[in-house]
């Protein structure tokens, strides 16, 4: 009798345990919601807009923004905005395109660079808090619509 409580007393205890926890991995946190800042982009030759939540330019380094389309007189090209918390996360986000991008140059007086991503020219500059360029066009013709932008920018 002894050997039978004995018995079912172990498959009870055995019986008590707990099946090991799996632990879920943890999902990342979604992207800071992105401002429209349609308003601060011209209309002139606009064809398009549109708001991306994260990665703008499919880069990986770059968070969401602001992008649009133009046709300006047979010139396509883009222009985008990103805001930032800070000039100085707008400097660094610089910092991590300019990494990104194929032969970057420095532009003095614009604080930014110029380069090539995917075989297509990217002019880059920081404005206090904002991140913002051209797309499509060679050096001397998105200088002028960059700078006009950086007008634009508060």
């Amino acid at each position: 009798m002894r050997l039978g409580v004995l018995v079912a007393a172990t498959l009870l205890l055995a019986g008590c345990g707990s099946a090991p926890e799996t632990k879920k991995a943890a999902a990342p946190p979604p992207p800071p919601p992105v401002r429209d800042d349609t308003s601060l982009l011209p209309e002139g030759g606009r064809t398009a807009v549109r708001v991306v939540p994260n990665h703008l330019l499919d880069k990986a380094v770059l968070p969401g923004g602001t992008i649009a389309d133009y046709d300006d007189g047979g010139m396509k090209y883009q222009l985008f905005i990103i805001e930032t918390d800070s000039a100085q996360d707008a400097a660094i986000t610089l910092l991590d395109l300019k990494a990104a991008l194929k032969d970057p140059s420095y532009i003095a007086w614009m604080g930014g660079y110029y380069g090539t991503d995917a075989g297509k020219p990217v002019y880059v500059f920081a404005k206090d808090h904002y991140l913002a360029g051209v797309t499509g066009l060679a050096e001397d013709l998105a200088d002028p619509i960059a700078r006009r932008l950086a007008q634009r920018l508060r």
